[in-house]
């Protein structure tokens, strides 16, 4: 702050100041993406409820796509398109997200791996399915795996998070573990913003600033006021908050020693860069984390491979679009080799 203040004062009795530089215009908005702002194909799985399905493409086997924490089904509007010249692929919103009703708490792991047994049921879809996690995502797929594996054909990890961070920094894990409390309670102020219509007010109170994301310029006003309406309602929030109680427990140990996924392709697709901005103690601590955690889940099954993706964040489905539907792809020959 008071490098701010001094930079002004400089500014007032330095240099005439130059004319303001013209704001770039604004590229058009991506208006293909304006089917997102409406739901897809919203599945009754029982219990008075219904979770909002996107499927496009032909061919076998069918592909489901599992986005990352507190993410709806766009997250896969650039993936979903490649992967859908050569399978049949299917995005959806889980409980609470997108167009998708919310569901009863705790909204944990075992939660999701239930919805999703539902609207695999329900909704018909040909197994057994080759099932794609991102980050969060990564986690559920593997779980169901675990639990109902004659209904997979493989795997396709896109940059499972670091597990197990405090075994190669202390003060890393601490740090988390006390920035919790107040994070929780952040989250727990937005739901009650929305549960009392302030949230989705023209102008939010100052104190739910930090609730909504600004605009995105790339997405039309359309398809900006669809995002802020869904997560402005007070089940986005419950979500949230109770995922987040579950997470903190989830990727607090290594992955087990006893999981499985043997018989099947299993492929990781893991960032050139995934912790951009991070100080190097913790840097360095992340890396060595994730690195055990990539090569523990290839060490799940005979048939696994690992591969970097270049010029990639942890978003691999958004910078990296292709590489999903190149690891489906390899996915399908290695199945094949393995006569599966």
């Amino acid at each position: 702050m008071a490098a701010a203040l001094m930079a002004v004062a400089a500014g007032a009795v330095g240099a005439p100041a130059k004319p303001a530089a013209r704001a770039k215009p604004r590229p058009p908005a991506d208006t293909a993406l304006d089917v997102y702002a409406e739901p897809g194909e919203r599945i009754d799985i029982g219990g008075g409820r219904k979770l909002n399905l996107r499927c496009s493409g032909e061919g076998s086997p069918t592909v489901l796509l599992e986005s990352g924490f507190g993410s709806d089904s766009l997250a896969w509007a650039k993936a979903q398109p490649q992967i859908a010249q050569r399978n049949r692929v299917c995005a959806y919103d889980r409980a609470g997200l997108g167009f998708s009703d919310g569901g009863p708490l705790p909204r944990d792991l075992k939660a999701d791996v239930a919805d999703l047994r539902a609207l695999i049921d329900a909704a018909d879809l040909d197994t057994p399915l080759i099932l794609v996690g991102h980050s969060y995502g990564s986690q559920l797929v593997r779980r169901y795996d675990e639990l109902y594996p004659k209904q997979v054909a493989a795997l396709v990890l896109i940059d499972p998070p670091e597990q197990n961070v405090g075994e190669f920094s202390a003060s890393y894990a601490k740090t988390e573990a006390e920035m919790a409390p107040r994070m929780l309670a952040m989250y727990r102020g937005c739901e009650q913003g929305a549960r009392d219509g302030r949230l989705a007010a023209a102008r939010p109170p100052s104190e739910l600033k930090n609730c909504l994301r600004p605009p995105n310029p790339n997405y039309s006003d359309k398809l900006n006021a669809s995002i802020r309406a869904w997560r402005s309602k007070p089940a986005f929030w419950e979500t949230v908050i109770s995922g987040s109680q579950d997470r903190l427990s989830m990727y607090g140990s290594a992955v087990a020693k006893s999981e499985r996924h043997d018989g099947k392709p299993v492929i990781v697709l893991s960032a050139e860069q995934p912790y951009a901005g991070a100080p190097a103690d913790d840097l360095k601590a992340l890396l060595a984390a994730r690195e055990q955690t990539h090569m523990a889940l290839i060490g799940t099954s005979r048939y696994a491979k690992r591969v970097t993706i270049a010029d990639s964040s942890h978003d691999i489905p958004n910078d990296q679009p292709a590489a999903p539907a190149i690891a489906v792809f390899e996915a399908m020959e290695m199945r094949k080799q393995i006569g599966r």
